[in-house]
């Protein structure tokens, strides 16, 4: 409940401690939120005087309070010990690897023309997140940000790569790979494919994908990927086939995320209703408040 503590919040104990002897479970009658409640903040929590009754937020309401909102949340995330500037770093490099991966990929099997070109991007991609080049801009982006502060009352937090993020790179090379591979079989089950024309494939795959998802103003590189995977494969293919795998492929992509969305979610809504069954012994009705 570290995110989640507020004054004059309700919540109900739905687990006592006799099955959990640092914490109990609880539920925000705010928004169903589940979390755990640690024994010794016990004592910040007393029972509601009055029954809980939802408030009806307007449209103006809420944008009043979403400034109040983001640093509601800048907050709780410096309290639970994790800076601020590791997430924003995190976002910032995620990328860089992914476009690392799927250039280093689109090189396996590109034309002599174009291997040059995209050698030389790949380079440029893994040089920018090595930490002699990327470390020196974080630190002048720190600079930047201490003196734009009214104040220098809060410490500053030094933020750098120790080392380079191998792991996370392979880790977005296997994904890419993995997408690649959903687009083979997709291509496969439209006209049969020769085995040197695979690591044409995955190649033109890996282009098409990172250029949708460098392209602005197209939502998951909608129209990007199908017009590049088009121009690069209709040499070998016919321009029906690969059409038709590239809708597909696209289709098949959305149900797989989705499928896993609803997934997830089951399995949330699971585990709340089997915690509230098994133990309807241990059930407080007892309301309390922060």
């Amino acid at each position: 409940m570290a995110t989640q503590t507020a004054s004059g919040r309700h919540l109900r104990i739905i687990q006592s401690q006799e099955k959990s002897p640092n914490a109990v479970m609880v539920k925000l009658l705010e928004d169903d939120y589940p979390g755990w409640l640690l024994n010794k903040d016990f004592d910040k929590i007393q029972p509601a005087s009055t029954v809980y009754e939802p408030h009806i937020f307007h449209e103006v309401e809420i944008r009043n309070k979403l400034p109040e909102v983001i640093a509601f949340a800048y907050t709780q995330t410096k309290k639970v010990g994790v800076p601020v500037e590791i997430p924003i770093l995190s976002v910032l490099i995620e990328p860089l690897l992914m476009a690392a991966a799927a250039l280093g990929i689109a090189l396996v099997g590109s034309t002599q023309e174009s291997w040059f070109l995209q050698f030389l991007c790949f380079l440029a991609v893994i040089f920018l997140v090595h930490p002699r080049i990327l470390n020196p801009v974080i630190k002048y982006l720190a600079k930047i940000k201490l003196k734009s502060k009214k104040s220098d009352s809060e410490a500053a937090t030094e933020l750098k790569l120790e080392r380079y993020p191998i792991k996370p790179f392979c880790g977005e090379f296997c994904f890419v790979l993995l997408r690649g591979s959903g687009f083979l079989l997709t291509m496969l089950a439209f006209n049969s494919i020769e085995l040197n024309q695979i690591s044409l494939i995955f190649s033109v795959f890996s282009l098409a994908w990172l250029l949708g998802l460098v392209v602005p103003g197209a939502p998951g590189g909608v129209g990007v990927f199908e017009a590049t995977a088009l121009a690069l494969l209709e040499d070998k293919f016919t321009p029906g086939i690969v059409l038709s795998a590239v809708a597909f492929y696209r289709l098949i992509s959305v149900l797989a995320e989705t499928f896993a969305a609803g997934l997830a979610l089951l399995e949330q809504k699971i585990k709340i209703q089997n915690s509230k069954f098994k133990l309807l012994s241990s059930l407080s009705t007892i309301e309390y408040c922060f």
